[in-house]
């Protein structure tokens, strides 16, 4: 991290720039501003740009009479520069000087910008009582910027087990170099704080980011009191966007592998609990199904199925794939028995049927809704065959008003969409006994369909149901569409257009073969033809 080496302290005249710190009543230096280290870095390198001259005066313009002369309105703009020292301690002041002419302060703004071997490349930071430090500690930063630190050997080596370490090796020592450092601030921000009673006051209203600085400071000077401060601050303060989350989760994962105890940070995104996932998303999932608020109930399956597609994002190995279709599978198997048992109730003779009318409506879309989430994941093959079961529901189905089954028809639609689409890949006995159960129920309630629900999507389910009837064996597809071609005679727009299958299926009966037979004569022609020879 961080290149240590061991010197003494070289005699003679070094350019030192002293920053006007103070001491708290603790006896804490406060480190200077951040503003302090940017000035100086950016002092190293001035752009070699002028300012553009002002334009000459206008002749013709009156100058209002001035009461005071310029030099006193300078000197009352700026203040000396002072240290102040706690309670007991006076407060020392630079005495002031004699304000310049105008003409001297006109000439030092105009002056030429001093030259960069001139400017100040040194800091020098004293903590504790003033004129009772023991020893230095020089950090050298990039580009040549160093900060020298007047401290206590007593402190750092109470406080930090790299100090402890590095001066128990010379006893003697009164000058420890620290090179290459990254981030000089925070190094004198951390070293500050070994002085420092209350800590977590002093860390309290700082960024999460500078708490991550510091914490990797900490970790390096081995200053466990201020890792165990720093790590108390991250647990307890919000974290502000995912990329904050990540930040502080790599860090804290870092210190983990390095023995540091940091479960109490990370309890916030992982849990010791085994069955987390099975058990939370089926609750989820249950309060969604058994809502009956319409708008509470649109928007959280919206955001759960979102959700649940980011995690189809991941790898393979970071999914629980398992785990999540067997809820959902789960749930589908108890949505089908409300379904059947609301299916019965609503066959006997009722006076009033609207409470039953809503609550089939309910389960249907609960039904579409999980089947969504499975085309998603890519495993709905299996509710393509429980859907295709459902001989007694289907049974049921021609028995009710044309108000309270509709709905299930529109499930039906969205089997055969994903079927012509290839979301779902069923058996050829799956999508065939799919078609005998449900395609004559749903053709009944394709009239109510098309004028009395508005997510109805006519022309992708005509598709779905002719791509779907195209997949099954030339018999079964003649079956099917001379079926069809019945109804829609009787019915017309009442019936789901099935022409372009109708057309697929008509050539492959009668014109294909007729092809094919002819490319089979003209080949066997060929062959019986004499050779020519030479």
């Amino acid at each position: 991290m961080a290149e240590i080496r061991l010197t003494r302290m070289e005699q003679g005249q070094t350019k030192i720039k002293n920053v006007p710190i103070a001491v708290t009543p603790e006896g804490f230096w406060c480190c200077p501003s951040p503003v302090v280290f940017q000035k100086s870095l950016k002092a190293q390198n001035p752009l070699n740009k002028s300012k553009p001259s002002s334009p000459p005066p206008k002749t013709n313009v009156q100058k209002k009479p001035v009461s005071t002369p310029v030099y006193e309105r300078r000197t009352t703009a700026a203040s000396p520069s002072r240290l102040v020292f706690s309670d007991d301690q006076q407060c020392s002041t630079a005495p002031e000087r004699p304000p310049p002419p105008t003409s001297s302060v006109a000439a030092a703004e105009r002056g030429p910008r001093p030259k960069i071997e001139s400017l100040p490349k040194k800091v020098a930071i004293e903590f504790g009582e003033p004129g009772t430090c023991d020893m230095k500690v020089i950090l050298l930063g990039k580009q040549g910027f160093c900060v020298k630190l007047s401290v206590h050997r007593n402190v750092l080596t109470e406080k930090s087990s790299f100090f402890s370490e590095k001066l128990s090796e010379q006893s003697g020592l009164s000058c420890l170099q620290i090179g290459d450092c990254e981030d000089v601030e925070i190094y004198v921000e951390t070293v500050g704080l070994m002085y420092c009673k209350e800590m977590k006051q002093r860390l309290m209203k700082q960024s999460v980011s500078r708490i991550l600085r510091i914490l990797k400071v900490a970790e390096f000077l081995g200053f466990s009191s201020c890792i165990q401060s720093c790590l108390e601050f991250l647990e307890a303060v919000p974290w502000v966007g995912e990329e904050e989350e990540e930040k502080v989760v790599s860090t804290v994962l870092q210190l983990q592998a390095e023995g540091i105890g940091v479960n109490p940070v990370l309890k916030r995104v992982s849990s010791d609990i085994s069955n987390v996932p099975k058990d939370t998303l089926s609750q989820i999932i249950d309060l969604v199904l058994k809502s009956n608020e319409e708008r509470g109930r649109r928007e959280m399956k919206s955001i759960v199925l979102k959700l649940l597609r980011e995690n189809n994002s991941l790898p393979s190995y970071a999914r629980t794939t398992d785990i999540c279709n067997d809820t959902i599978y789960k749930s589908c198997r108890s949505c089908l028995d409300s379904l059947l048992a609301l299916f019965k109730q609503a066959a006997e003779p009722s006076e009033n049927r609207d409470p039953l009318a809503k609550c089939i409506a309910l389960e249907a879309d609960n039904l579409t809704w999980l089947l969504e989430i499975l085309v998603d994941k890519q495993a709905g093959d299996e509710f393509a065959v429980m859907w295709a079961n459902q001989q007694e529901l289907a049974m049921l189905h021609a028995k009710l008003p044309t108000v309270l089954r509709y709905c299930v028809s529109c499930l039906s639609g969205r089997l055969y969409v994903g079927i012509g689409r290839g979301e779902l890949l069923p058996s050829k006995e799956t999508r065939r006994l799919l078609l005998q159960t449900w395609l004559q129920p749903l053709m009944n309630d394709y009239n109510w369909l098309q004028h009395g629900c508005r997510s109805f999507d006519r022309k992708l389910v005509e598709e779905g149901i002719g791509r779907t009837i195209l997949t099954l064996p030339l018999e079964d597809q003649q079956s099917i569409l001379l079926s069809w071609f019945q109804s829609f005679l009787k019915t017309g727009d009442s019936c789901p257009n099935l022409q372009r299958a109708f057309e697929v299926w008509w050539r492959r009966t009668f014109i294909r073969p007729y092809v094919d037979n002819l490319g089979n004569v003209a080949v066997s022609d060929s062959s019986i033809l004499p050779k020519e020879h030479d």
